[in-house]
């Protein structure tokens, strides 16, 4: 699953489309490395967000295309 597509479905950032911007300003790393949106995401991946001064850290459980609301934070495990 693209990470830009996994971050909105796990309802880590509200819209795809702010997701694909965080990704190209470089705040989001998946595994140390800077990560573009199109970077495919696998379970065990670490993603790294910076929302300015706050810091997101989180391990990759699942990837499932679609979830419901009470279970999108299920698809990862905070650090």
């Amino acid at each position: 699953m693209r990470l830009d597509k996994f971050l909105k479905v796990s309802r880590i950032i509200k819209r795809r489309t702010v997701a694909n911007e965080a990704c190209d300003a470089g705040r989001v790393f998946v595994n140390g490395k800077a990560a573009r949106a199109s970077y495919e995401v696998k379970e065990g991946d670490r993603i790294e967000i910076t929302f300015g001064a706050r810091e997101f850290k989180a391990e990759v459980v699942s990837c499932k295309e679609t979830v419901k609301k009470d279970d999108a934070a299920g698809m990862y495990k905070l650090i």
